[in-house]
């Protein structure tokens, strides 16, 4: 079969793409190039030279200029939005591949959206209480996508390298997430299979006469100033509030069955002790961004907020409740480890990808930008 064409499409065209799937990532909807404004982004559509006005794949690229120089890493994080399960992935690589190089790419970057190994919660749960096993990836998985070797056999055999753990540019998406499945489950079943310590804090905050409500961007301001609270806490770089008026803009900006934006906040007697940032995109939700506050930790706002995105999700169809990256350190000496322990009592499963895949275009100005991006 001869390769697909590709060619730059509308934001209209991108977006009712992604609104027909059943699932795709808010990263690849073409409103996220006004999140990440501080890139030139172009949406890309591919099509079938047998029927030349059928859309069959879309992908965001964003364009990360070289210092002093006009060259670019392009970069499609969690796409594109292709069939990933293809038998000749290239039909669509190399056409992308061509017209990024056309375009000034130097290299690209992308993640593609396959699965290759999952981790129950109990898996997880006994390998740290073991303490023999001290990264995900060492554990013996439950579940072994075969479609994730397939792909990662293709992407070698077309030049394309997996970056190495810990190294490359410093852009990137998690390979490690942690999702509770949804499809064919009611609230009972979400409740029965979280671990007693989540049921007890939910039934807790409840009787503790937490109220969770969805929000507008008038809350974008207490948001972040919980989520400020939470970086300080916590020890992470906030993002500055800005970023998240423009992802509440970009996202409300999209067709009306593409995406899905909502801000949760739990009070507490008047006293907001949680918010969080709840994205859907098809049968895909995450839960994006989260906020709570030093006091009041004991009326467990936070296992209130997150049964009432869940239960949301399941009600707006979605077939996976995402609560995104989670380290692979199963060390119980690791303070990350809390986060993961957090979310494994949630009943739902580790997920590795395949990572992200980098296709040097130029392979002198491609490790001097890795070089730039290692000593920032």
């Amino acid at each position: 079969m001869s390769d697909l064409s590709i060619r730059t499409i509308s934001a209209d065209e991108h977006g009712a793409y992604i609104a027909a799937q059943p699932s795709a990532s808010f990263l690849q909807t073409p409103g996220w190039a006004a999140v990440k404004s501080e890139w030139k982004a172009e949406s890309l559509g591919w099509f079938d030279p047998a029927d030349p006005g059928r859309l069959v794949g879309a992908g965001l690229v964003l364009y990360r200029q070289m210092p002093k120089v006009k060259r670019y890493l392009a970069y499609l994080p969690e796409g594109p939005v292709i069939d990933w399960d293809a038998i000749d992935l290239g039909r669509y690589l190399r056409p992308l591949a061509s017209h990024l190089q056309e375009r000034g790419a130097f290299g690209v970057r992308m993640g593609p959206p396959v699965a290759t190994r999952r981790w129950g919660a109990k898996t997880i749960k006994d390998a740290i209480a073991g303490g023999q096993q001290p990264k995900l990836g060492d554990v013996r998985a439950d579940v072994i996508e075969p479609s994730g070797a397939t792909v990662a056999t293709q992407l070698r055999a077309l030049g394309w390298k997996a970056p190495r753990t810990g190294e490359g540019f410093a852009a990137g998406q998690p390979q490690y997430v942690f999702q509770v499945p949804l499809a064919g489950r009611g609230q009972d079943d979400l409740l029965k299979g979280m671990n007693q310590l989540w049921r007890r804090n939910i039934k807790k905050a409840e009787k503790a006469g937490v109220e969770v409500t969805q929000g507008g961007a008038e809350d974008l301001k207490a948001f972040h100033a919980l989520y400020v609270e939470t970086a300080e806490r916590d020890h992470f770089t906030p993002r500055p509030l800005p970023y998240f008026v423009k992802m509440q803009a970009a996202m409300a900006n999209q067709p009306a069955d593409c995406c899905d934006f909502r801000i949760y906040n739990a009070y507490h007697e008047g006293d907001l002790v949680a918010s969080t940032i709840w994205v859907r995109v098809g049968g895909h939700s995450w839960y994006s961004y989260g906020a709570s506050s030093t006091a009041k930790r004991d009326v467990r706002g936070s296992n209130a907020i997150q049964w009432r995105m869940m239960s949301d999700a399941l009600a707006a169809g979605a077939s996976v409740y995402d609560l995104r990256g989670i380290t692979d350190t199963l060390d119980p000496n690791d303070p990350h480890v809390g986060l993961i322990q957090f979310k494994v009592g949630t009943g739902g499963e580790a997920v590795e990808y395949v990572g992200e895949w980098d296709l040097p275009l130029n392979k002198a100005l491609y490790t001097a930008f890795d070089l730039y991006m290692r000593r920032r």
